[in-house]
């Protein structure tokens, strides 16, 4: 079999977290424990949500924990010219349009009924076939168009590692360009897992959802299509997932209350089914017999105030 290639993709836009942790621990755990290649990749292309000071943070956290990758660092802000490479081969081919619609009036549009599974209606189509060019779109409607995808299917179903069969259930024409010409999530992740070379995306289930628009994406470019595995999240008492509402859940706080790393992964360990007790331990302690099959199916509820042993 050949080597697998993960990555973890933190975006500094805030420091990591406890789910953050958790689900980066999987993902390197699943890929080394077959002595596999773990890449980091910086995701810093989300506008003015981006704090630079995040980067050197979340850099020391992963350090902290333990969870050592190969190489250097990719930095989304670099590889622009590629995701816009990938857009122009899809506007040329047909593949993807013009869009000047607001998110006010598609959610407006009386033409766009959504079904029970959806979170929102999906896009009605208005600028389909509307705009022979980006140009010509602007040209027209006087607002600087973004670039959506033209979805022909209801359904990508797809096979999940840890999940089984998925239905792969896609809501419409989706954005790959925003307005202002930056790379939209969906098509940044697509065209740098596939330049370079991940087998494995390991994620929270919150990302469920995105799995057939990139597929979606991958075989529109002809790039080659990683195994998914979608993990479910850490979530308070509530039942949402873990947030400020929940209380102060970041690596810092615990390291700047004395918290071990050590300790922290076996809490993480603990709620991940991994280990019975959460006794202190390294990330590669964990590596002997770990498989995914012990995590459990349902939401992970860390016991407030988060910190082990408390």
């Amino acid at each position: 079999m050949a080597i697998p290639i993960g990555r973890l993709a933190p975006s500094p836009t805030g420091v990591l977290h406890l789910g953050n942790a958790r689900s980066f621990l999987l993902a390197w755990l699943s890929v080394r424990t077959r002595s596999g290649t773990v890449l980091l990749r910086i995701e810093d292309i989300d506008g003015p949500r981006v704090r630079p000071e995040c980067t050197a943070a979340t850099l020391d956290d992963l350090a902290w924990l333990g969870l050592t990758t190969d190489g250097d660092p990719l930095l989304q802000s670099t590889r622009l010219a590629h995701y816009a490479h990938a857009v122009s081969e899809l506007l040329d081919a047909g593949l993807a349009y013009p869009c000047v619609c607001s998110r006010r009036e598609i959610e407006e549009a009386g033409s766009a009924p959504h079904e029970p599974w959806q979170d929102a209606a999906p896009y009605p189509g208005t600028c389909r076939d509307r705009y022979g060019s980006i140009a010509e779109a602007r040209r027209q409607s006087g607002r600087d168009p973004a670039v959506r995808f033209r979805v022909t299917t209801d359904a990508v179903p797809f096979h999940d590692v840890y999940r089984g069969a998925e239905p792969g259930l896609v809501r419409g024409d989706f954005v790959i360009q925003k307005r202002d010409g930056a790379p939209a999530y969906q098509l940044a992740v697509v065209v740098d897992d596939a330049a370079s070379g991940i087998t494995e995306v390991l994620r929270g289930d919150d990302l469920l959802a995105s799995t057939p628009r990139q597929l979606l994406l991958y075989r529109a470019l002809g790039l080659q299509e990683p195994q998914f595995v979608h993990v479910p999240l850490l979530v308070g008492a509530d039942g949402r997932r873990l947030a400020k509402r929940h209380g102060d859940t970041s690596l810092r706080t615990f390291r700047g209350r004395g918290v071990t790393a050590p300790q922290l992964i076996g809490y993480l360990a603990q709620l991940s089914g991994l280990r019975p007790t959460a006794a202190a331990c390294s990330a590669a302690d964990l590596l002997v017999g770990f498989s995914l099959a012990r995590v459990p199916r349902e939401p992970a509820v860390p016991r407030a105030p988060w910190l082990p042993g408390d």
